[in-house]
């Protein structure tokens, strides 16, 4: 039986030892789609003396998640990088969370997922700019995502009461994105979906404030230690399910605009073409240089300044600061937590 399967910090330490040369440490991800993301928040920390191999934590099957990377012996050589989900939120009440939390070797995004990363306002024109070539402003997206996530903050703030006091079977992430997710944006006139989807979560929180009466007590404090951790209305999208984000609000919201754009590219190119040859080439020339906004916005990496971000890299410096005599990780402080 291949002794790969029970990798573990000690025996990738004991095999840099036989190799010599640069020291690898091996950092463990959930599924292949965040090997890119975290090598490059990993690369960060390469040095003559040191490099990262990023990989699924299984080299013998197709078992990855969030579990399997979580399961092994870490260590300085052997570190897993993750996604929170709730359980950065949860701050060490579940077993996962309190590892997640406390654990060195464990590097997590902060956010929910990297796809919300992906989702950071501040980058969503730029995404656009690459699918499209046009770079003219048609959508305020960090405005948009402000207003939407101030909108959203208080039944979120409920979706997380119930998984820190155990009452998400009768308030469960889905019947967050339900709520949250469920709007269609009019790109010419956007405040049409931000009022209603107001409407349906001030109705949403007041049937919760019935149902789970105990939250008079419990609530406000969980709200308060979320803004403690850093955790502002404004930035709630986040925090919130990525992939309930992504579908249902900045996708769709990306490929309106994009078309919109092309649109636009269009009547111009048809408008300044001398005849119709050209036009039809310059079109041509014109769609095949454009990209999808999907794929676009999944290779978008422009999200460096977002909050979340920032304390991936805090969290990564304090535990790549180590003593070069010994290799010794540096303590974890409660900043990078």
């Amino acid at each position: 039986m291949s002794l790969q399967k029970y990798l573990s910090s000690d025996y990738i330490k004991a095999a840099n030892t036989l190799k010599g040369g640069r020291r690898c440490i091996v950092a463990y991800v959930e599924s292949y789609d965040d090997v890119a993301f975290w090598s490059q928040v990993l690369r960060q920390w390469e040095t003559p003396d040191r490099y990262f191999e990023v990989m699924l934590p299984s080299r013998s099957s197709l078992a990855k998640g969030k579990k399997i990377a979580l399961s092994h012996e870490l260590g300085p050589e052997l570190i897993a990088c993750v996604d929170a989900d709730y359980d950065w939120l949860m701050q060490g009440s579940t077993p996962t969370s309190k590892f997640l939390c406390e654990s060195p070797y464990v590097l997590h995004t902060h956010a929910y997922a990297i796809e919300n990363l992906q989702c950071f306002a501040r980058g969503l024109h730029e995404v656009c700019v690459k699918a499209t070539l046009n770079d003219r402003h048609v959508f305020p997206f960090a405005q948009f995502l402000t207003e939407y996530s101030e909108t959203v903050w208080p039944l979120f703030v409920w979706s997380v009461w119930a998984y820190r006091y155990d009452r998400y079977k009768r308030f469960s992430l889905s019947d967050f994105a339900r709520i949250a997710t469920s709007l269609k944006i009019d790109v010419q006139a956007p405040q049409k979906a931000l009022d209603e989807l107001r409407k349906q979560v001030n109705k949403a929180v007041a049937q919760l404030q019935h149902r789970f009466p105990e939250g008079r007590k419990t609530y406000a404090p969980l709200r308060q230690q979320m803004l403690d951790m850093g955790i502002t209305p404004q930035d709630t999208y986040l925090y919130m399910r990525g992939h309930d984000l992504m579908d249902n609000v900045i996708l769709p919201l990306v490929e309106d605009v994009c078309n919109r754009l092309r649109r636009q590219r269009e009547r111009e190119i048809s408008a300044l073409a001398c005849h119709s040859q050209q036009k039809q080439n310059e079109l041509s020339a014109y769609r095949r240089a454009c990209a999808s906004p999907q794929e676009m916005i999944r290779k978008y990496s422009g999200y460096t300044e977002a909050p979340p971000y920032l304390l991936i890299c805090a969290q990564a410096a304090q535990l790549f600061a180590t003593d070069e005599t010994d290799g010794a990780a540096l303590p974890k402080t409660e900043e990078t937590r």
